[in-house]
């Protein structure tokens, strides 16, 4: 694993989710956190990592860090591509570099040409190791649709080394188009998979292990979303999705939807009883006047129950790298997750500039 020089980060400080979400590992009946009056809190500033975080996802460790991790990509400082690149913080603002999942990306996609990229990885704390499920394509072109892929690696510590495991599955396997964006969750003991990009989002079982797929895909949502990712509340399950376009600015019309199933499996439908696999989802946040495209998120559970959504963003002003191709500079953010009636939005549905601090507390 690379060790680079630390980078700045750019963040400056002044109902509990079940299964799908990240909390506090282990029994958190220890905590003393102070949940109190949320305006005498310290303040943070949105984004908390730049210059690039894209397509994030988290996992409170033992240590009591929380580990992010995020789509290749070459950051424009002359250290070339961080293959998975992954950032740790103890309070979700003030976040420190790492290293990188690993070292080269992998090669194990056929009927295409080399792979180049790995985007979108989703980790998760499972039998007592860290599984990073990631997203393997080749950007050729013809952007081949059905050989892009899913891989998984393994860790016993979150800052790796990680051991790739190889391939999971690519399109043309298992008949779904852009086989990219998964998510790995757990129903009753048995591990499942979500994924897909803008040809319908899918569900399958994985094996005991985790590393093989078993029985047939569930299509659970419509060829308008990607970036699945699913948390189970009082009894239901949330499908939160990206819609729109991400990457090309200013032309992003990217936002986060969501819709609730009484089952995994769905159906998942609006607050109005709209199904998703044919109709756009409930808002949950999209742009504002500073930001643009917020999308392709994570959830985290603090010590006192709020939840906070973990995802990234364009700032207007500085949509792209200082890198050789100029690639998108989506920065990490952090709002919290309201929930009104039994639905989650981001206040005022659009990215903070400023909010009060999530509580962790560091004495566990």
């Amino acid at each position: 694993m690379h060790r680079r020089d630390f980078l700045a980060v750019s963040a400056s400080a002044a109902g509990a989710l079940a299964a799908g979400c990240t909390a506090r590992p282990g029994d958190a009946g220890g905590s003393s956190a102070d949940c109190g009056d949320p305006g005498n809190r310290e303040t943070y500033h949105n984004p908390v990592f730049e210059p690039v975080f894209a397509d994030p996802t988290v996992t409170w460790a033992d240590d009591g860090f929380f580990y992010a991790y995020a789509t290749a990509n070459d950051w424009g400082d002359g250290e070339g591509l961080r293959v998975v690149p992954i950032v740790r913080s103890r309070d979700l603002v003030h976040w420190e570099y790492v290293g990188e999942v690993f070292e080269t990306v992998p090669q194990w996609l056929a009927r295409t040409g080399r792979a180049d990229r790995i985007w979108a990885p989703d980790v998760a704390r499972y039998r007592g190791k860290y599984y990073l499920y990631y997203s393997l394509v080749n950007r050729g072109p013809d952007y081949p649709l059905d050989a892009q892929g899913i891989g998984v690696a393994t860790a016993d510590d979150p800052a790796g080394p990680f051991t790739d495991r190889g391939k999971l599955f690519q399109g043309f396997e298992v008949g779904v188009s852009n086989s990219i964006d998964p998510q790995f969750y757990v129903e009753d003991g048995t591990p499942h998979l979500l994924w897909g990009s803008l040809n319908g989002l899918y569900l399958t079982e994985l094996s005991a292990n985790g590393l093989s797929r078993v029985g047939e895909k569930t299509q659970v949502a419509g060829n308008r979303f990607e970036a699945a990712y699913v948390v189970k509340r009082e009894g239901y399950y949330y499908l939160f999705v990206s819609s729109g376009v991400c990457c090309v600015p200013p032309d992003v019309t990217y936002q986060v939807e969501v819709g609730r199933a009484s089952s995994l499996a769905g159906p998942y439908e609006t607050k109005y009883g709209r199904d998703l696999l044919d109709s756009y989802g409930t808002l949950v946040m999209t742009e504002s006047d500073r930001f643009l495209g917020p999308g392709h998120n994570s959830i985290v559970t603090d010590d006192c129950g709020t939840d906070w959504l973990l995802y990234h963003a364009y700032d207007r002003s500085s949509r792209f790298l200082a890198n050789g191709p100029g690639d998108p500079r989506r920065s990490l953010m952090l709002d919290r997750l309201v929930w009104t009636e039994g639905w989650p939005r981001v206040e005022g549905r659009s990215p903070s500039l400023a909010s009060e601090t999530p509580v962790v507390d560091p004495k566990v």
